[in-house]
């Protein structure tokens, strides 16, 4: 099992930039593959963006491509998610996530570990 902790969260104007860390302890975090969801007010958790243990395959949500960036540093036992251009639409409670499984998965039932989420406020 692996411990998540996210930060970085807050209160941002439409077309600004946040960068979300997930802190990792515990089993060894480049055994993980990792990703990113997101669950707004009356919504579904929903994908936003996932990585391989290495960092060097990542995948995007349609909804996010271009603007969010997913990234890794196993040295340092953490994950990234860079987004830019931010929308309204994005505001959310992020959580990151592990997983065990071979290749990058989007369906959070894939995922064995959670964070307990950081807020997403963008302000139109």
């Amino acid at each position: 099992q692996v411990h998540l902790v996210e930060s970085g969260g807050g209160l941002v104007q439409a077309g600004g930039s946040l960068k979300l860390f997930c802190a990792a302890s515990g089993r060894t975090f480049s055994s993980y593959a990792m990703g990113w969801f997101r669950q707004a007010p009356g919504k579904e958790r929903e994908f936003v963006a996932a990585i391989n243990w290495s960092g060097g395959n990542t995948y995007y949500a349609d909804s996010v491509k271009g603007r969010f960036t997913i990234s890794r540093d196993n040295a340092k036992n953490t994950l990234y998610l860079q987004m830019n251009s931010l929308k309204p639409e994005d505001t959310a409670v992020y959580y990151c996530a592990a997983q065990t499984a071979p290749g990058i998965r989007t369906r959070q039932y894939d995922y064995e570990d959670w964070g307990q989420g950081t807020q997403v406020t963008v302000s139109s």
